[in-house]
């Protein structure tokens, strides 16, 4: 296929398009404080208002922090809704959002971290927002730019990183869809 004639850069953006606007975002609707919260084990990592962590780390710069540990352990711990949402919103979106597209800096250590679902969910439509915006604002010729020393593997193309930040972005929100599912389910008493 020639990514100059293709129409590749609108075929990236599709590919998570559809699965934003048609599969996962209506997923999200109504995500309650209790739902972003909830730990179905004990110690799982979460976001958690400042000074209330037992996590070796506590990143963010507002009322909320969220829990990590470098070296991260092994197994790693379970995370809540709130962390997953946190992980994708800061490290997949918007720390490639800064580097990449003109986005204000960001980083865990740096974020303001939402105390309230509809807040995760309003930092999250940004974000994706502002991904989307970037990828396009590429064009086709952008796609074969190498990312340089902005990412782990500077001799990877955008196009390598979209079709990598798409793989996180459906595998990690997918998760979340499933803890929503876990959490209504387990809430309902057993036969």
């Amino acid at each position: 296929m020639d990514a100059d004639t293709s129409g590749w850069n609108r075929t990236l953006r599709e590919q998570w398009e559809v699965h934003w606007k048609h599969q996962v975002r209506a997923r999200l609707d109504g995500l309650t404080d209790e739902e972003y919260f909830w730990s179905p084990v004990p110690d799982a990592w979460s976001v958690r208002p400042r000074g209330t962590s037992a996590a070796p780390v506590q990143a963010g710069s507002g009322d909320f922090t969220i829990d990590f540990a470098f070296p991260q352990p092994v197994p790693a711990p379970f995370t809540t809704i709130a962390w997953r949402l946190g992980h994708v919103i800061v490290g997949v979106l918007a720390a490639r959002n800064a580097a990449h597209f003109g986005a204000p800096a960001a980083s865990y250590d740096t974020w303001e971290y939402a105390g309230r679902a509809a807040g995760a969910l309003d930092q999250l439509d940004s974000q994706v927002e502002r991904w989307l915006a970037g990828v396009s604002s590429l064009g086709e010729a952008g796609l074969g730019a190498r990312v340089g020393d902005k990412e782990p593997y500077p001799e990877a193309s955008m196009a390598d990183l979209v079709l990598h930040i798409h793989r996180e972005l459906i595998h990690h929100l997918s998760e979340v869809c499933l803890l929503r599912d876990l959490h209504l389910h387990a809430e309902r008493p057993l036969p």
